[in-house]
């Protein structure tokens, strides 16, 4: 006999799909809604012969979470498995897109489509590509009350309010995946390590550190340190400690009266003109014109 393959219609499955019309009367109304929003949402537990065979791809970014089970797709010629505790976003496309559930154990899966106005370009710039593969994630407590949040907010109907709410947490949503926090184990006792250093940083904003200093103090060598850090922040440790002086001086500059120079020394700067060209730099406008601002502000 046979096995019937099936889009939906899982036993206990939760499922929300929105009219094209919706959004762009929503987008109407306001614009802002245009940047991202979502298309389809739902949750298929244990979703035995899941399948879904889209020839000419999608034009969504589709977004599934696997809770339990395993299952797999197939972009082009490329096939991956997806199992428990991974995620993938597939990336909108015009190749030929297959995806579904494994025959003998199959998946449990939140999924939401999301669309906007130039997903090329937030793909590019969030580094989503057709042939990433599944990423381990550890579980997620955090992107399931958002999908939750989002699923109730569309199911109470697809008034302005409700389609406003449902957007705004499509954003934290993807983030809870994009930038998850570590879990346990050596993932953790690194990202523990980073923050501690961080917290060293804001507290020694007068003093002059080297990366070796930094490693010393958490133990590890300065190469195998600053690897972990740029991977944790993105930025260098001596860029991200530049970075918090100028914070720093920032909030100085906006809500004291200290003389320019004095701002200088309160961050570790004995030259004022290093540190005003070290300022313009990072803020495109003089420390004395960042101070103007305030007071342009008091006056409006």
């Amino acid at each position: 006999m046979k096995t019937v393959k099936r889009r939906d219609g899982f036993a206990g499955q939760q499922l929300i799909s929105l009219p094209d019309a919706v959004w762009k009367n929503a987008i109407k109304a306001n614009t802002v809604l245009e940047q991202l929003y979502v298309t389809h949402i739902g949750y298929f537990p244990k979703a035995a012969f899941h399948y879904r065979d889209r020839k000419n791809g999608c034009t969504d970014n589709i977004l599934i979470y696997c809770t339990g089970g395993k299952g797999w797709y197939i972009i082009g010629n490329r096939r991956f498995e997806v199992k428990a505790n991974e995620f993938v976003i597939i990336p909108a496309t015009t190749a030929h897109l297959r995806y579904g559930s494994d025959d003998v154990n199959p998946w449990t899966i939140y999924w939401v489509h999301f669309s906007g106005k130039d997903m090329d370009t937030f793909n590019r710039n969030f580094n989503i590509g057709a042939f990433d593969g599944p990423r381990h994630i550890h579980a997620n407590e955090e992107g399931i009350e958002l999908w939750n949040a989002m699923f109730q907010s569309l199911k109470m109907g697809f008034g302005k309010d409700n389609l406003s709410k449902a957007s705004l947490y499509l954003y934290h949503f993807i983030a809870t995946f994009l930038y998850p926090d570590k879990g346990s184990g050596e993932q953790s006792t690194a990202g523990n390590r980073i923050n501690d250093t961080v917290r060293y940083m804001q507290q020694q904003l007068s003093a002059t550190l080297t990366v070796e200093d930094l490693a010393k103090k958490i133990g590890l060598s300065p190469s195998h340190f600053s690897s972990l850090f740029k991977q944790a922040t993105g930025m260098s440790p001596l860029n991200y400690f530049i970075h918090l002086k100028l914070q720093k001086a920032c909030l100085l500059l906006y809500t004291t009266d200290m003389k320019i120079k004095d701002v200088a020394v309160a961050i570790g700067y004995d030259d004022p003109f290093h540190f005003s060209r070290l300022f313009k730099k990072s803020m495109d406008v003089s420390p004395e014109q960042y101070r103007g601002l305030r007071r342009k502000e008091n006056i409006n």
